[in-house]
């Protein structure tokens, strides 16, 4: 189905048009119509799939049939993210999408000076684009206003409860007055994410595009079985005889992150780190080397597993198995966007099988295993336990313990579950 075939106006066809976009995927064609009905929406999607201009035309359409804005703007329209990597993608497309029409939108998340932000909201907007615990600091602050919102949107709203958000998201939601759209989009149906929208939505149409947790079919997987010890030497090897020039490798830790990055360039590969502890000014150069191809491999904490969206990367590395199975998903979803073709290679140890043995069954198929020639396994090292630094999240809002030592910017006196949000 074309664009042009579901409803939009002149302006936003001549958007899309200049974005090289032609045909709607599947979340658009059923997304789009319902949402411009002012329907609720529950909706499921791989990543991937275009549902940020999913509900991005249909929200801007609505604005404009509603009325131009005047001189003093409101806050029309709320889209709520759980990451700054996530908000910044966002703002980007609304910002494209919109490009010929009068609204005005900000971006406003933690990690930067409030500074820009208040001035920007000063100046009135119609948009924003928020993660929770920054868009609370200005609520207190009395810098912004939502009883003006008519259209509210939760994107990624299963990784926002993992992350603790689901308190944040009440009060914010709570402080919204009268009737509003509201549109909920996931890559998982979990049973929180059913109560969340049985608690937020009204009468809403679910859309389910895929199966839960399945992987786009053009991404092909592999798994690599190799030592612990030898995974750095197995992953330099991968990327120099295949000739690998765009990367993206996942660690668990920080730390590891850190550390492999700064072997990799040893190893003669330009490589660079991203993860909670760096600041967003060092976070966005780093994506913008990745992107612009002055880096060739960027390691990565699960931070960065939603939100990124590199057009065209052909190849994710698990350099290490997530502890959460959901999360190989949101990993490798990374590559074969759009329908194009993608690589996820995962170097599994001895140590890791439970963790690839909880992958395989959540997406109910073997994953193919190959040894490469020269780094085949010693049979004799005995597994390690893997020490799971994240706990159970309760839909109460407790936070996982890695959450807790995230870099914040609150105010002293406030609480460890406060500085944790600072870190989205």
């Amino acid at each position: 189905m074309l664009f042009s075939e579901l409803g939009l106006s002149a302006e936003l066809l001549r958007a899309t048009e200049k974005q090289g976009y032609e045909e709607a995927t599947p979340i658009q064609q059923q997304a789009i119509p319902h949402i411009l009905e002012g329907r609720d929406l529950l909706a499921g999607a791989q990543t991937g799939t275009g549902k940020t201009a999913g509900f991005t035309l249909p929200l801007l359409q609505r604005l404009q049939a509603s009325g131009t804005p005047g001189d003093k703007r409101r806050v029309r329209a709320l889209i709520m993210v759980p990451t700054r990597e996530l908000a910044a993608q966002v703002a980007e497309s609304v910002h494209e999408y919109g490009q010929y029409l009068p609204f005005k939108s900000a971006v406003i998340f933690g990690g930067v000076s409030i500074n820009p932000q208040l001035s920007k909201l000063r100046r009135g907007v119609d948009i924003v684009i928020a993660t929770p615990g920054r868009l609370l600091d200005h609520m207190q602050r009395g810098s912004i206003r939502l009883g003006d919102v008519e259209t509210l949107v939760l994107d990624e709203a299963d990784r926002m409860l993992d992350m603790g958000f689901i308190n944040d998201i009440r009060k914010i939601m709570q402080s919204m007055r009268g009737k509003r759209q509201n549109l909920l989009f996931s890559a998982t149906f979990s049973r929180e994410i059913k109560q969340l929208a049985n608690e937020f939505l009204d009468a809403p149409v679910e859309i389910q595009i895929a199966r839960q947790n399945t992987t786009a079919e053009q991404i092909s997987q592999l798994v690599h079985p190799v030592d612990r010890s030898r995974k750095r030497e197995l992953l330099s090897y991968l990327i120099g005889s295949g000739n690998w020039q765009q990367v993206l490798v996942f660690t668990r830790t920080k730390h590891l992150a850190n550390r492999l990055s700064q072997q990799l360039e040893k190893d003669g590969l330009s490589s660079t780190a991203i993860h909670g502890n760096k600041t967003q000014g060092a976070r966005t150069r780093a994506l913008a080397d990745f992107k612009n191809g002055k880096v060739r491999v960027l390691v990565a904490t699960d931070i960065a597993a939603r939100g990124l969206d590199i057009e065209q990367l052909p190849h994710v590395v698990n350099f290490e198995l997530p502890h959460v199975p959901e999360d190989y998903v949101h990993r490798i979803g990374r590559t074969g966007r759009a329908g194009l073709d993608g690589e996820a290679v995962s170097l599994v140890c001895s140590d890791e099988s439970k963790l690839l043995n909880d992958i395989e069954r959540l997406l109910k198929r073997d994953i193919e295993k190959i040894v490469v020639p020269g780094f085949e396994p010693d049979e004799s090292i005995k597994p390690v336990p893997i020490k799971n630094g994240r706990k159970k999240q309760s839909f109460k809002g407790k936070r996982h313990n890695h959450e807790r030592k995230a870099p914040g910017h609150a105010r002293r006196g406030r609480n460890q579950g406060q500085r944790s949000r600072r870190a989205a």
